[in-house]
């Protein structure tokens, strides 16, 4: 609960606690055109050379001029903002583009993950994926019965519509674009338990009363003892796929026999998955990688939620990103492990009622086809993996706590280590993207914080140029910290550059010729995403991550702990940016990003009376 009562008005009719504020949040405005236009320009000038630049002014100029396209296009758009009907004017638009119409795999390019520190009481993975199991079936509980707190920032509730696509849902590979698929909560009690490959239906209620802990254990390892030592043909590999082959596939395995609908029904109906993978992931690069994508085979992708219990007990989440952002799930994920560290969560009766029936294995029926499509999408799924990489550096110097004695933002903070660290590697500054969401507005999903500034770039030269004092770095680090934050503060109020643009460019009509702001250079060379970055912290994880967007990037995922600072760093494995090759590139980024920190601590000491360095 916020300190102090949200201006945001009761609605007395909702659903629930949890939905108290939804109606009445406001709407996701349309900035003007006389403020995003100039931001942008501010936005790209420090990525550009001067005659560049002069053609992308020339581009907004004749964008914005009277009777000009832009003022159509901006006219269209706020119309639609306008509609009653439309809850949110880039809703439909950025779930299709940016999620359902994209063909990728949703396995490394789309899905993300959460590592979870070891939990010292249960290093036995039936025991560890049942406690998950009740803790997440307790969460679940207070969403479907809408009990559920809202999330606040700033004291103002956060939208929690997307709560709904959390339990019982699934994305359906379809063309030309994915559906989502919404089940009923309270019908569907069930999860889905996969090991060796092996897909297992488990009731969690069983005569109207949800199995406890115990009982929960015992039907892990009832499913551990059955699926023994042989793997099974991986049908989930086919989720791994590339969207359109996976449609293929997918009414492939539906025409193999009648069962096997029934079977998929089950899988996509469930509360959630729960993967019993046979490997022992040790370091936590192992973990990463592990949680990451895994096997690809002891998976179904598609599904909203996974947890993932390995055989030494060491744990994770994975999350299909289409219809939620990884907010509503690191809070899912963060009750879990808090509620199970602190002791919070009920476990129920010890005693196990002797009558349970046991887990189900629902089993394909395949053909020559669906086999041979399996080992298609095996060997893609093979080549996909191996030519990504990533690493984990865990900074244990300091974290926030240290951050803001320095009276620095630590997100800001982060992301100018960032910045550092990719000017010690590359000599220069690139477009650089932070996730900040935009969940205040009704439907809100995210917006893009430019990270790249005049002043950053002023900042990462002075700290690499030895022959600047001291006093001069700290300036010009807290000049671009400030700038970070004003970018993030419009960001996350609606008035960003990046959606507003996406918004007037999808409000062109067929036929209609693409205005010059939409093909110039600085259009697309501003959107590439060479760092594409975002926080979320849990003193509970011990990893974070998804991969990168472009191929010669990075994919940056982060946390700040109160006493450390964790980076996740992928990218492919032979990174080449303008024409170089970095062998190693994660690696080597991780080592810049080390010093960065580094660097950005020994200047800011300075400034500290020696016992708040304590």
């Amino acid at each position: 609960m916020p300190a102090h009562t949200p201006k945001t008005p009761i609605d007395p009719k909702a659903a629930g606690p949890m939905l108290r504020y939804q109606t009445n949040l406001p709407k996701l405005p349309v900035p003007e055109l006389q403020e995003t236009l100039p931001k942008y320009l501010k936005t790209v000038r420090p990525l550009l050379t001067d005659e560049e630049y002069k053609r992308t002014e020339e581009a907004v100029k004749q964008f914005i001029a009277p009777g000009g396209l832009g003022h159509e296009l901006q006219r269209r758009l706020v119309a639609r903002a306008n509609n009653p009907n439309v809850v949110n004017w880039m809703e439909d638009w950025w779930l299709d583009q940016a999620y359902m119409g994209y063909r990728d795999p949703v396995v490394v390019y789309v899905s993300y993950f959460f590592a979870y520190k070891d939990d010292k009481l249960r290093k036995a993975p039936a025991q560890r994926a049942a406690a998950i199991t009740t803790a997440a079936l307790e969460f679940k509980k207070m969403v479907v019965e809408k009990t559920l707190e809202p999330e606040y920032a700033k004291g103002e509730p956060m939208c929690m519509d997307s709560y709904k696509y959390m339990f019982n849902n699934c994305r359906i590979a379809h063309k030309p674009s994915d559906l989502k698929g919404t089940f009923d909560p309270f019908k569907n009690t069930h999860i889905i338990v996969i090991r060796k490959n092996k897909f297992y239906f488990v009731d969690t209620v069983y005569n109207g009363k949800q199995l406890s802990t115990k009982e929960l254990e015992q039907q892990f390892q009832r499913v551990i003892n059955d699926a023994g030592d042989i793997k099974g043909i991986p049908v989930g590999v086919l989720t791994s796929e590339n969207r359109d082959k996976w449609c293929d596939y997918r009414d492939e395995l539906l025409a193999a026999n009648p069962a096997n609908k029934q079977i998929i029904d089950k899988i996509e109906s469930s509360s959630f998955v729960v993967c019993l993978d046979d490997s022992s992931p040790f370091t936590r690069d192992e973990l990463v990688r592990a949680c990451w994508h895994g096997d690809g085979r002891n998976r179904y992708f598609d599904k909203s939620l996974q947890f993932i219990v390995f055989e030494n007990g060491k744990a994770g989440f994975m999350g299909e990103h289409s219809c939620m952002d990884g907010t509503a799930t690191c809070r899912l994920n963060e009750y879990v492990c808090d509620g199970l560290a602190r002791n919070l969560i009920k476990h129920g009766s010890e005693q196990v009622r002797s009558s349970i029936p046991q887990p189900v294995q629902l089993q394909f029926v395949l053909n020559p086809n669906v086999e041979k499509a399996i080992e298609t999408a095996e060997k893609d799924f093979e080549q996909l993996i191996n030519k990504h990489e990533m690493t984990v550096l865990t900074y244990n110097a300091f974290g926030k706590n240290l951050i803001k004695k320095f009276k620095c933002s630590p997100d800001g903070f982060a992301q100018m280590a960032i910045q550092l660290a990719y000017y010690k590697m590359f000599g220069t500054s690139r477009p650089t993207y932070e996730s900040g969401q935009t969940r205040k507005f009704q439907r809100g999903r995210t917006e893009t914080c430019r990270s790249v500034s005049d002043e950053s770039i002023a900042f990462v030269k002075a700290m690499e140029d030895h022959s600047i004092k001291t006093e001069e770095k700290i300036v010009k680090l807290r000049a671009a910290l400030k700038a970070q934050g004003q970018y993030m503060a419009a960001a996350v109020n609606g008035r960003g550059v990046d959606r507003h643009l996406f918004g007037l460019k999808n409000s062109l009509k067929e036929g209609e010729e693409k205005p010059a702001l939409f093909t110039d250079y600085a259009y697309s060379y501003s959107s590439h995403w060479y760092l594409s970055t975002s926080q979320l912290s849990s003193e509970h994880f011990d990893g974070y991550g998804w991969g990168q967007v472009v191929d010669d990037g990075f994919g940056v995922a982060y946390m700040i702990k109160n006493n450390a600072l964790q980076f996740n760093v992928a990218s492919v494995k032979d990174l080449e940016v303008h024409g170089k090759k970095y062998i190693n590139g994660t690696h080597r980024f991780k080592q810049a990003l080390e010093e960065a920190c580094d660097d950005m601590r020994d200047v800011l000491l300075t400034e500290l009376p020696a016992q708040a360095k304590l």
